[in-house]
């Protein structure tokens, strides 16, 4: 458990939780890792929050634009236990570039009209194209090391972590600002094809099951000795402590063997948790 400082700043809406690869410093390039050891010194909470200020930034600038403009690629350091009681250092980029065009691609996706130009005009997006190198977009696209989810975390991202994974309680005054689980990449890949096998067998006809063949090919493309890290953000306050890993797993394993009252019952104990945080996101 641990405290931060700037509370507040954490406390943004829609509520964002994160799901995260770190890998260690030899996974990457040469230039990759000079940007790395020119922050490893720097606290996680520092961080995050240089992220919410950059963000605030773009926000609140005269031309609308909420693209970022040749700043420096923030990276989060993770301190991950080892078995034998020592910890590991373990990198993760920001990659902000191209996890922004990812987000004007998505928002232009399921926003219609004009609205999208008045958020991303497109001279904005002209310029942030125009910006980015090809080569490292393409190599940033292949292996992403965040993917982000609003108003909730994906059930298919609890299939990865479990309750009993290593935890860390983010607290300020009190307030719960985030809780962060992290697992060795390979039992989560693990996890994740168990519960899928489970699934094509007993109900192949379930969301989940594709989310989890997604989820699976993502992490194939990192390093073995990675570490996986659930980030629930701010919705953490609402929830936590939270008993949806094992949910999940116990509904799995009741389709498994048959046991749809099982399987309903945890269902619910879900939806009654998660399905009134995803209405905050309809509500005016």
């Amino acid at each position: 458990m641990a405290g931060a400082s700037g509370g507040s700043a954490w406390h943004t809406f829609p509520y964002v939780s994160y799901l995260r690869v770190y890998e260690p410093l030899d996974a990457f390039d040469d230039e990759q890792q000079l940007r790395i050891l020119a922050q490893r010194s720097r606290a996680r909470h520092e961080t995050e929050v240089l992220e919410r200020s950059d963000a605030v930034r773009r926000l609140v600038r005269a031309v609308s634009d909420p693209f970022p403009h040749n700043s420096t690629d923030l990276v989060r350091v993770l301190h991950h236990p080892r078995p034998d009681g020592s910890t590991t250092r373990l990198y993760c980029p920001n990659q902000l570039a191209v996890r922004t065009s990812l987000a004007a691609e998505s928002l232009g996706e399921t926003v219609n009209g004009p609205l999208v130009d008045v958020l991303l005009p497109e001279v904005a997006r002209e310029a942030h194209a125009a910006r980015i190198d090809p080569d490292a977009f393409a190599d940033s696209l292949a292996k992403l090391h965040t993917r982000s989810a609003t108003w909730g975390v994906p059930f298919g991202w609890f299939v990865l972590i479990h309750e009993d994974d290593q935890a860390e309680v983010i607290e300020d005054d009190g307030r719960v600002l985030t809780v962060r689980l992290s697992a060795p990449i390979q039992q989560c890949i693990e996890r994740a094809r168990h519960a899928a096998a489970a699934l094509a067998l007993a109900a192949p006809e379930l969301d989940l099951l594709d989310e989890l063949t997604d989820l699976v090919a993502w992490l194939d493309v990192f390093s073995p000795d990675a570490v996986l890290e659930l980030d629930y953000g701010p919705v953490a306050e609402l929830v936590y402590p939270d008993d949806s890993p094992s949910d999940v797993r116990l509904g799995i394993e009741s389709l498994a063997e048959g046991d749809m009252t099982g399987a309903a019952a945890a269902y619910r104990r879900l939806a009654g948790r998660w399905i009134p945080i995803r209405q905050l996101a309809r509500a005016s």
